[in-house]
């Protein structure tokens, strides 16, 4: 992997069944969203009702996981959803999932077809790669609130995923900052597919090789590679 992921220690000993699988791309074309991704995000909702057969997202064993690890580092789950469990909501809602531009349609139909957290970064914005560590309260999140950018802090023992210049994404995988997001300039982008026990590791690399999949019809010739499970901690 040219870019690189670290998982520290403390937050492998807070939740000891997490996996994750990255995808990377390079020479990805974007744009904004089309018929095409816009019916691949309709297909995921199907495909998590048919999951679900009637239970609510937060039922499903897998984010109940999510939600007993956010609560053991003091988010309050219900409030601060994981990116899995407030997608799958708004997939299930009257008002249907969002369109933003084709990279993030794209990653956001296989976490709710999966029920999986999954997150797109521009690997051309992140500095020094990233780390999954738990914050320390002053590390700064530079985001937009109001329509004005705005530096906040996460919590002191929060789980973020950081750069060097600061928070890249608050509450493990709750929401992203603006300044890393996968926008229609975006070339080269790393894609992260976040699991907890008991959703089994395999199923983890099979939603991993379907975005891949979708990733090169939909920018064909981009080198694409999926990153087995097991990053170095740090």
């Amino acid at each position: 992997m040219t870019f690189t992921l670290t998982v520290s220690d403390e937050v492998r000993a807070l939740a000891p069944g997490f996996t994750h699988v990255a995808v990377e791309a390079h020479g990805l074309v974007n744009g904004p969203s089309g018929e095409a991704s816009s019916a691949l995000l309709d297909d995921a909702a199907r495909r998590l009702a048919a999951r679900l057969a009637g239970r609510a997202p937060h039922e499903d064993p897998h984010m109940a996981a999510w939600r007993a690890t956010y609560t053991a580092f003091g988010s309050k789950p219900s409030r601060t959803r994981n990116s899995a469990e407030a997608l799958a909501k708004r997939a299930l809602s009257d008002g249907g999932l969002p369109r933003i531009n084709v990279l993030v349609d794209l990653y956001n139909a296989i976490s709710v077809a999966h029920l999986i957290p999954v997150g797109g970064e521009d690997i051309d914005r992140v500095q020094g790669g990233m780390r999954l560590v738990r914050a320390t309260g002053d590390e700064d999140f530079v985001t937009v609130a109001g329509g004005e950018e705005t530096v906040e802090h996460p919590d002191a023992g929060e789980v973020v995923w950081r750069d060097d210049l600061g928070v890249t994404c608050r509450r493990w995988n709750w929401r992203q900052g603006p300044r890393t997001r996968l926008t229609e300039e975006t070339v080269s982008g790393i894609f992260l597919l976040e699991s907890l026990a008991p959703l089994p590791v395999a199923e983890v690399g099979g939603a991993a090789a379907e975005l891949a999949e979708l990733l090169e019809k939909f920018s064909p010739g981009a080198r694409i590679a999926v990153h087995a499970p097991g990053p170095a901690t740090a």
